[in-house]
């Protein structure tokens, strides 16, 4: 294994901890569905999400519990070998980095708690964001990673002059 392939697992796995530390300071700290206001658009609500992004599938009988532990390790299979192969792009590197981490920490709150434990809610007057995670922020802008640096390639190969 390389260095900079090291360094990636190395990201992946900070995001991890951060991901598990934070949400065992929520779970430690905050009652379910009681909030505590950090800030006036800000605050710690611990809730659980048996479903996925925005509680798809959140109402489901608990097949749902399994279904996402099976895809989100198939999903961190999937990254660890585009890792691999990807270390000439550092800003992939970093993206992939970034979401496997994600993906691991949500993994391991279903297979622990049965759901993902969510605890930061964002809101403006009665319009509350669906409550999220460290791991959920991670896997986001792993994506917005993505995107851009595929944009930044695609748009500085047709800036160039024919």
């Amino acid at each position: 294994m390389n260095l900079s392939f090291l360094r990636c697992l190395a990201i992946a796995v900070i995001t991890l901890l951060l991901d598990q530390l934070s949400k065992w300071s929520a779970l430690s700290n905050l009652q379910i569905g009681i909030p505590e206001e950090i800030l006036p658009f800000l605050n710690w609500l611990l809730l659980f999400n048996p479903g996925a992004a925005f509680s798809f599938l959140a109402q489901g009988s608990g097949w749902q519990r399994w279904f996402f532990t099976a895809l989100g390790l198939a999903a961190s299979t999937y990254i660890f070998w585009l890792l691999r192969r990807s270390q000439g792009d550092k800003m992939l590197c970093w993206a992939l980095s970034l979401i496997l981490g994600g993906a691991l920490g949500n993994v391991l709150d279903r297979i622990m708690y049965g759901a993902v434990v969510d605890f930061i809610d964002l809101h403006y007057a009665n319009w509350h964001w669906p409550a999220f995670n460290i791991a959920d922020s991670a896997i986001c802008i792993g994506a917005a990673l993505i995107i851009w640096g595929e944009l930044r390639k695609s748009f500085g190969k047709s800036s160039q002059p024919l």
